[in-house]
C-alpha cells in the first residue's frame, strides 16, 4: 500500500473536488501520492461507490457550465483513489495504512460527522480490529496507532466540512476524547504538536452523481486553505488558494451565494412555488432576479465596501451570478430550502451582527424582516 492520502468519505463532493484536484496534480507529478478512500455509513449509495471504486478505481467527473463567458462541457476521468475500503470491513487494513504511508488525511462526514458516539472507549485502542463508531473515535484511534510506531512523524489534517474552523474544531474534539479515555500526555501532545490541523473552506457545487460512482459538477472550484507551519499539501492545483486570511473567503461564500441561496428558498417557501424550481429558473424570473440583485447590490455589498473588501467582493459577486446561470445545474430551490431556519440564523444573522459592528451605517431593511419574520430580531 502506498496512499500517502486517507479521505473519509466517498460522496460526490470529494470524488468531483479533492480527489479530483489530486488526479490532476498526479498527472504533472505535483501530488504527494495517491488516495485511499474509506467509506464509513452503511448508505446503499456509499456502498455502491465503495464496490465500483474498488472494480474500476477510476471514475468520470463531467464539468459543465459558464467559465468567463465560455461554454465548459467535458468530461475528466478521476484516476486518484488506489484503494478503496469499507471501515467495519476493512478497519485493520486503514489502520495499518495510516501507520506506514499516510501523510495527509481529508475528511467530508457532513453535518453530524464530529458527533461522538458514547458507545466509543478507550477499550478500542487495544483491539486492532474493533471499529470506533463516531469519525473523531475513528481519527483518534489511527493516530494513536501511529503515534505507538511513529512518535516523531505527525500526519496533516484538512477537514472538508462546512464548519468555521474545521481544523481547530475537530483537533479540540479530538483532544477532548484524548483526555476523557486518559491517553498519556505524550500522545496528546504529539496530536496536537505533531499533526497539524488546517482549516479550510471548500466551494463547489456538485449537482448530481453518476451511477455507480462519479458526479456532475460546474467549473467554478476552490480550495481555501489557512498556512499553517508543518503543514503537507496532498497537491499542488490552481484552485487551491493559501491564505492568511481565510476569514474573508469564508464571508465572501457565505454572504454572497450561500446567502443568495437562502434568500431564493425564503420566497420559495413564501410563495409555495413549484417544487422542481431550479436557481436557473428562480435568476430567469425577472421578480425573483430583481429581489436576489436588490440584497446582494444594496443590503452585502456595502458591508464588503467598509470592510475595505470592494474589489474583492464584485469579482466573486460576478461569479456567483455566473454559477446561479449555469445551465447545466439542476440546483433545486427545494433541495436548498431543507433545513431553512437553521441556515438563515448561520447564513443571514452574521452578516447583520457584522454591519451593525461597522462605523459606517448600513440599512438593510430585507435581511432584517427576514430574520424578524423567523424570530432572530
Amino acid at each position: 500500500m502506498s496512499e500517502a492520502i486517507l479521505q473519509f468519505g466517498t460522496s460526490r463532493f470529494l470524488l468531483a473536488h479533492v480527489a479530483l484536484f489530486v488526479s490532476q496534480a498526479l498527472e504533472r507529478g505535483e501530488a504527494i501520492g495517491g488516495i485511499g478512500v474509506v467509506q464509513t455509513t452503511g448508505n446503499p449509495a456509499s456502498q455502491a461507490r465503495i464496490a465500483a471504486l474498488s472494480r474500476e478505481g477510476s471514475y468520470p467527473v463531467r464539468i459543465r457550465g459558464n467559465e468567463h463567458g465560455a461554454t465548459v462541457d467535458k468530461v475528466v476521468v478521476c484516476n486518484a483513489i488506489r484503494s478503496a475500503w469499507t471501515a467495519d470491513r476493512d478497519w485493520a487494513t486503514v489502520r495499518r495504512a495510516a501507520v506506514e504511508n499516510v501523510r495527509v488525511i481529508v475528511s467530508n462526514t457532513g453535518d453530524a460527522g464530529y458527533r461522538l458516539d458514547d458507545r466509543d472507549s478507550a477499550d478500542l485502542l487495544a483491539n486492532t480490529d474493533a471499529v470506533p463508531r463516531s469519525y473523531p473515535a475513528k481519527l483518534l484511534a489511527l493516530l494513536y496507532s501511529r503515534w505507538r510506531e511513529r512518535a516523531e512523524e505527525g500526519v496533516s489534517i484538512f477537514p472538508c466540512e462546512l464548519i468555521a474552523n474545521n481544523g481547530d474544531t475537530l483537533r479540540d474534539i479530538v483532544l477532548d476524547l484524548a483526555r476523557q479515555w486518559s491517553l498519556p500526555d505524550a500522545f496528546i501532545d504529539y496530536v496536537h504538536h505533531r499533526c497539524v490541523w488546517v482549516n479550510s473552506l471548500v466551494d463547489r457545487i456538485v449537482s448530481e452523481p453518476i451511477d455507480p460512482v462519479g458526479a456532475v459538477a460546474e467549473p467554478y472550484a476552490l480550495w481555501a486553505i489557512e498556512r499553517r507551519q508543518g503543514m503537507a499539501l496532498p497537491c499542488k492545483h490552481e484552485s487551491i488558494v493559501l491564505t492568511d486570511d481565510l476569514r474573508s473567503h469564508e464571508r465572501l461564500k457565505l454572504f454572497f451565494l450561500n446567502l443568495g441561496h437562502t434568500w431564493l428558498a425564503e420566497h420559495w417557501l413564501a410563495e409555495q412555488r413549484s417544487q422542481s424550481e431550479t436557481v436557473l429558473d428562480a435568476m430567469h424570473d425577472s421578480r425573483m432576479r430583481a429581489e436576489v440583485e436588490a440584497v446582494w447590490q444594496e443590503e452585502v455589498l456595502p458591508v464588503f465596501d467598509a470592510l475595505g473588501m470592494s474589489v474583492q467582493a464584485q469579482a466573486y459577486l460576478a461569479s456567483v451570478r455566473e454559477r446561479f446561470e449555469n445551465p447545466y445545474l439542476e440546483h433545486r430551490i427545494g433541495d436548498i430550502a431543507q433545513n431553512h431556519v437553521a441556515k438563515v440564523k448561520r447564513r443571514v444573522l452574521p452578516l447583520v451582527e457584522l454591519a451593525q459592528s461597522l462605523p459606517v451605517r448600513i440599512d438593510q431593511p430585507r435581511l432584517r424582516g427576514l430574520l424578524s419574520k423567523r424570530g432572530f430580531l
